[in-house]
Formats: C-alpha cells, sequence, structure tokens
C-alpha cells in the first residue's frame, strides 16, 4: 500500500540476489564453466555446490561475528558484497587452472556470498512487529525465486555475446551486483534499532 515500504521492501530483496547469481547460474553452471575456463581437469557440479556451501557456512558464521564486532549490519553487507565482487572475478577470470584451485575458488566464491544470516537479519529489522513476519517469511522465497529472472538475462547475454558464457556471466554479475550496492546505500542501519513499533496501515 504504501510506495516507500513496498521499495525498502523491494531494496532488501535486491540486496540477496548476488548470493543467488552465484549459487544458482555460477555454480550450477560451474561443469560449462569449467570448459570454456579450460580448467585441467572435469569440473564436477556436486563437487562445486558442496565446495560453495562450505564456504557458505563459514561466511555466514563469519558474518554474525563480524556485524558484533562492527557494530553494524550495512558495513557488513558491504564487506561481502565486494568481496564477491572478487570471488566472481576469480570465477570468472582463472582459465587454465588446476580443479584444486578451481574449487578453492568455490569455496571462496560461496564464502563471499555467505550473508545470508545477516542479510535476513536487516531484512526483518526494517519493519515493524505488524508485518515483520511477512516480511522475514517472504524476501528469502522472492530472492530464491529471482534466479528464474537471472537464469533468463544469462540466457539472453548469452545469446547476445555469441554464445560467450564468460561475457553473460560479468553481465549478469554487474547487474545484481550493482543493483546490491545501490539498493544497500538506502538502507537503514538497524543494528541498534528499537524494533518495538507498529508500521502504519
Amino acid at each position: 500500500k504504501s510506495r516507500k515500504r513496498f521499495l525498502k521492501y523491494l531494496g532488501c530483496v535486491v540486496i540477496g540476489v548476488p548470493l543467488w547469481f552465484v549459487v544458482g547460474i555460477l555454480i550450477t553452471l560451474s561443469p560449462e564453466f569449467g570448459k570454456v575456463l579450460q580448467v585441467d581437469g572435469e569440473v564436477n557440479g556436486g563437487a562445486a555446490v558442496a565446495c560453495c556451501y562450505a564456504g557458505l557456512v563459514l561466511g555466514d558464521i563469519a558474518s554474525g561475528l563480524l556485524s558484533q564486532y562492527l557494530k553494524s549490519r550495512k558495513k557488513v553487507v558491504y564487506v561481502y558484497l565486494f568481496l564477491s565482487v572478487i570471488g566472481i572475478s576469480l570465477f570468472l577470470g582463472s582459465s587454465q587452472i588446476s580443479l584444486t584451485t578451481f574449487y578453492s575458488i568455490c569455496i571462496f566464491l560461496g564464502f563471499s556470498v555467505g550473508y545470508w544470516v545477516i542479510f535476513m537479519t536487516i531484512a526483518t529489522e526494517q519493519f515493524g512487529t505488524n508485518i515483520r513476519a511477512t516480511v522475514t517469511t517472504t524476501v528469502p522465497n522472492v530472492v530464491r525465486g529471482a534466479v528464474v529472472p537471472l537464469s533468463l538475462l544469462f540466457q539472453f547475454f548469452t545469446g547476445f555475446f555469441n554464445n560467450n558464457l564468460i561475457h553473460a556471466g560479468i553481465a549478469v554479475g554487474i547487474i545484481s551486483l550493482g543493483l546490491a550496492f545501490w539498493a544497500l546505500k538506502y538502507m537503514e542501519e538497524t543494528f541498534t534499532k528499537d524494533l518495538d513499533y507498529l508500521e502504519e496501515s
């Protein structure tokens, strides 16, 4: 009903999109990327997913601890978004590497998007108690659903760049990370926020 609240909700969703770009596009298609990047050995999709999620677990733990140390949620997400830029650049820019190195990059890439807990906390703390539960339960599902438009966008850019997966990955990565940085800029810091309030109808 409120344009301001809707844009804030949309901002919460956009912040989480890079995570599912990494998992839903890069890691899911890691065997295909491995061939294009001429990785020394055959990339196993399951192993890449396992490495990515191992990194995600470590990243989630570290992001929570870092948030307590910095007394901020936004600063942590900024740190992780910058790490994501590095991780995605390594993934798409490393050619003719060993299989071990490729899986190591997958672990780092997973770590770099391991801010799911902080992202969810930010989304939850943006809204009053009367709609907080609705936001908490719907935002992660909308973010997961973003894999569909991301996949369509990736498919479009793959055709646009004459079946060049690397260029398509870079294009979608720039869009998803750019939107996340933009949304985070206007997001309210909630670390010390008093959460005992209601949203006006």
